[in-house]
C-alpha cells in the first residue's frame, strides 16, 4: 500500500519525471530553465515538447487534448480536439500535435466575459501553454493549463495576471535580496497552499431544491432543531459513506499531481474541508480549480452533491478557503521564517514590506474576497470581519518593535505546556497563540489569508497580495539603493514602517464591537458589502499600481470591474426570481392547501362538539403568514420588474443591494415562519434537517 501511494502519485501527470525519461537532456535542461526561470520557449523545444507529450498522453488513454483555462466566470473552460488527423493517402489517420498546437490555441473569446474588452463582432481570442503548470490526462483528455488572453492581447482570465505578479513581486524581491546576502537568487516564487471548505448532502434531497440546484445555497430554510451548539462535528468521526468519498477523492487528485494532504470534518453538520500542500501561487491556483472540479464530480458519482457556496445555509458556519500565502527562493529559503539566534534583518524586512503593502492595500485585499456569496459569510462568528487587519501575535510584535527601535530582538526560550500528566509528552509552547477571527494572520513561515470564498478562484487574491507587496518591496529596494549605509537605512525603513502602517497590526478579537468602533478611529475601511468593494477598483493609486507593475492595464482593471459587478448584480438577480418561483409555485400553493385542511379540520371538530378548538389558533396564524407572504411576493415582484429594466452593472448592483435583498430577506422570513407551522408532510421540499443530517 504504501509502495503504491507513492508511486501512483502524478502518474496522469506530464511531470519531472517523465520529462527527464522522455526528452534528451538538452531538452529537458531548457525546458526546466522555462518552468523554473521563465525563460523564452524556442519553437524548436516546444515540437521536441509537444511530441513527448501526445506520446505519453496517448499511452494514458487519452484520444484528445484541450488548451485548459480559466476565463473570468470563476471557472475552467476548453474545447476538445483529437489527436487524429486525416492521412495523405485518405487512408490511415495519423497522430498529429505540434509545437504551434501546444502553444496556441484560439478559443472564442467573445463567448466568455471580456467586460467590454472584445465585441461580439470580435470574437477571436487565444490561448496560450503555460509550461510552469504540469499538463495532466484525466477522462482520455490531456488538459494542457493556459494562459487565455484577447487578439490584441488583454489578459481575459486569472491566470495571466497571476504569472504577471509573480514575476513582479519575483523582481523586487531580488533587488531587495541583495542586501541581505542573497546575492545568487535568481528567483522568487510566491507560494500558496489552500484549504479548501465544502459541504456534501444527499443528491436526492438537493434535486429537490430548485435554490441548491440554482443558487447553490438555500433561500428558504428555517432554523433545525439542532445545528452545530453542540460542537460535535468538528474534526469528529467521519461517516462511512464520505470517509469513501474522501478516499475516491484524494486517489483521484493523487493521480493527478495534486497533493491533497488534510481532511476532516468542519463545524457545522455536513460540512468537511480538504487542504492542499503548498506549491507555487499558480500550481496551486490550477490545482485548486482541479480540486473544486473533482470535489463536484465525485460527490455526483457517489449518490452526493458537493455545495462550494459560502453559506449554502442559514443559522450554521459558512464555507472559505484560506489562502496561506508565503515567498520562496530558488535557494530554498522561506522568507518569511524567522532564524532564532542569528541574524533577522531579511525577515524583519519582508514581514515590513507585508505590513506596508496590506494596509496601503487594504481596499484592494479586501475587494479580492468580494462576492454576493461571501457577502452572506463575512463578519459573523465564523469568519473573519470585512475589515482588513494583521495579526502577528504579542511576541512577533514585540520583536518587530524592537527590531524598528535598534533594539537586539531575540525570542524568549519557549515554555512548556504543563499536562499534568506525566506519561504525556512534554510539548513546547509556540511563539504566539492562533488568531482564527483576524482576516490575515502570521502562522509560522506564512501569511493566512482568511477572507477568501469557498467557491473563488484563488487567483484574484494572490495577484493582489503579489502586486501589493512588489510595490512595497520597490518602495524599500529603492530607499537601500540610496543609503549610504543599508544596515542603518534598515532600521530606519522598519521605524518608518512601524510608525506609519502599525495601525493595521491587531491581535485581539476581530469579531468584538469594539474592534469595530476602533478600527474606524484608527482610519481602518470596513467595506461590508460586495459592490463597496467592487468600487474601490477604480482608485487612482489601484489603477496606477498595476499598470506600474504590468500586472493588469487600465482597460483590463476597469473590465474587471464591470465583470465583478454584473457577476454580482446577475447573482442575487438570479437568486430573486428563484426565490420568486419557489414561494409562488411550491411554498403559496402547498401553504394554501394546508390551511384549507386545517381549516377544514377546525369546523368539523366545532361541528361534532359543539365547542370551541384550540386549532383555531393555528388557523389563525397560517391565515395571518399567508396574507403577508401574499403581500411579500408582490412586492419583491414589483423590485424585480424595476431590476430587470436596468442594464447589468453597478446601477442594478446598487439597486438590488439596497431594495431586493432586505424584501427577499423578508419574504425568506415569513416562510421560514410558515414552515414551523406546516406539517413535513406537507412542506413541498426538504427542509434543514433532512439536508444536513440525512446523508
Amino acid at each position: 500500500m504504501a509502495t503504491s501511494l507513492t508511486t501512483d502519485f502524478g502518474n496522469n501527470v506530464f511531470n519531472d519525471k517523465e520529462m527527464k525519461r522522455l526528452l534528451d537532456p538538452a531538452a529537458y535542461k531548457s525546458l526546466q530553465e522555462t518552468i523554473r526561470l521563465g525563460m523564452p520557449l524556442d519553437a524548436k523545444l516546444a515540437d521536441t515538447v509537444a511530441a513527448a507529450m501526445r506520446d505519453w498522453a496517448v499511452s494514458k488513454g487519452a484520444t484528445h487534448y484541450t488548451h485548459w483555462f480559466q476565463p473570468m466566470n470563476g471557472i475552467t473552460a476548453g474545447k476538445h480536439d483529437a489527436f487524429l488527423e486525416p492521412a495523405k493517402d485518405g487512408e490511415t489517420p495519423e497522430l498529429k500535435f505540434s509545437g504551434k498546437l501546444l502553444i496556441k490555441g484560439e478559443p472564442d473569446a467573445s463567448s466568455f466575459p471580456s467586460g467590454g474588452l472584445r465585441a461580439t463582432f470580435e470574437a477571436r481570442g487565444y490561448t496560450a501553454w503555460d509550461p510552469t503548470s504540469p499538463a495532466f490526462v484525466r477522462d482520455r483528455t490531456l488538459f494542457i493549463p493556459t494562459a487565455f488572453c484577447s487578439y490584441t492581447g488583454e489578459a481575459l482570465d486569472g491566470k495571466t495576471p497571476l504569472l504577471r505578479s509573480m514575476d513582479a513581486v519575483s523582481g523586487q524581491a531580488i533587488r531587495v535580496l541583495k542586501y541581505f546576502g542573497g546575492e545568487d537568487v535568481r528567483h522568487v516564487t510566491a507560494t500558496v497552499g489552500a484549504e479548501q471548505e465544502y459541504f456534501l448532502i444527499d443528491r436526492e434531497k438537493y434535486e429537490k431544491r430548485l435554490d441548491l440546484k440554482v443558487c447553490g445555497r438555500t433561500l428558504f430554510g428555517a432554523k433545525p432543531p439542532k445545528g452545530q451548539e453542540l460542537d460535535d462535528h468538528y474534526c469528529g468521526r467521519i461517516r462511512i459513506k464520505i470517509s469513501e468519498y474522501m478516499h475516491a477523492l484524494d486517489s483521484s487528485l493523487w493521480g493527478l499531481g495534486v497533493f491533497a494532504k488534510t481532511k476532516h470534518n468542519e463545524v457545522a453538520p455536513a460540512q468537511h474541508e480538504l487542504a492542499n500542500v503548498y506549491s507555487s501561487a499558480n500550481t496551486a491556483c490550477d490545482h485548486n480549480q482541479l480540486t473544486m472540479e473533482m470535489m463536484r464530480i465525485i460527490a455526483k458519482e457517489r449518490g452526493l452533491a458537493c455545495l462550494l457556496h459560502e453559506k449554502p445555509f442559514a443559522f450554521v458556519n459558512g464555507s472559505g478557503k484560506h489562502n496561506n500565502w508565503s515567498l520562496a527562493t530558488d535557494t530554498g529559503e522561506n522568507l518569511f521564517r524567522y532564524k532564532k539566534g542569528e541574524n533577522n534583518d531579511r525577515f524583519f524586512i519582508f514581514l515590513a514590506a507585508v505590513i506596508k503593502a496590506v494596509d496601503e492595500y487594504q481596499d484592494l485585499i479586501r475587494f479580492s474576497a468580494a462576492s454576493a456569496g461571501n457577502d452572506h459569510r463575512l463578519g459573523a462568528h465564523e469568519a473573519p470581519p470585512a475589515i482588513v487587519s494583521i495579526f502577528l501575535g504579542n511576541e512577533l510584535w514585540e520583536l518587530f518593535r524592537q527590531a524598528a527601535e535598534g533594539e537586539e530582538a531575540e525570542l524568549a526560550h519557549k515554555s512548556r505546556i504543563r499536562t499534568g500528566v506525566e506519561a504525556l509528552p512534554k510539548l513546547s509552547r509556540d511563539d504566539s497563540d492562533r488568531n482564527r477571527t483576524s482576516p490575515f494572520a502570521y502562522t509560522g513561515d506564512k501569511f493566512e489569508f482568511r477572507m477568501v470564498g469557498s467557491s473563488a478562484s484563488i487567483a484574484t487574491a494572490n495577484f493582489v497580495l503579489n502586486t501589493a507587496m512588489a510595490d512595497a518591496l520597490e518602495k524599500i529596494a529603492d530607499r537601500l539603493d540610496r543609503a549610504a549605509d543599508p544596515a542603518e537605512e534598515t532600521r530606519k525603513i522598519l521605524s518608518d514602517i512601524l510608525k506609519e502602517h502599525g495601525r493595521i497590526i491587531f491581535n485581539g478579537n476581530n469579531y468584538s464591537d469594539e474592534w469595530i468602533r476602533e478600527a474606524e478611529s484608527r482610519g481602518l475601511e470596513n467595506l461590508t458589502n460586495t459592490p463597496d468593494a467592487i468600487e474601490v477598483l477604480l482608485r487612482e493609486k489601484n489603477l496606477a499600481l498595476f499598470e506600474r507593475f504590468k500586472v493588469l492595464s487600465r482597460a483590463e482593471t476597469f473590465a474587471r470591474h464591470e465583470i465583478s459587478m454584473e457577476s454580482y448584480s446577475k447573482t442575487v438577480f438570479i437568486e430573486l426570481n428563484t426565490m420568486l418561483e419557489m414561494a409562488k409555485k411550491q411554498i403559496l400553493p402547498a401553504c394554501i392547501r394546508y390551511t384549507g385542511e386545517i381549516a377544514g379540520s377546525v369546523n368539523a371538530i366545532r361541528a361534532a362538539a359543539c365547542v370551541d378548538f384550540a386549532g383555531i389558533n393555528l388557523l389563525k396564524d397560517l391565515t395571518t403568514l399567508l396574507n403577508k407572504i401574499d403581500v411579500s411576493i408582490s412586492d419583491l415582484e414589483e423590485i424585480c420588474g424595476e431590476a430587470g429594466g436596468l442594464p447589468d452593472g453597478s446601477k442594478k448592483a446598487y439597486f438590488l443591494r439596497d431594495r431586493a435583498i432586505p424584501k427577499m430577506n423578508e419574504l425568506r422570513r415569513l416562510c421560514d415562519s410558515m414552515e414551523h407551522l406546516v406539517s413535513k408532510d406537507a412542506w413541498p421540499f426538504p427542509d434543514y434537517t433532512d439536508l444536513l443530517f440525512r446523508v
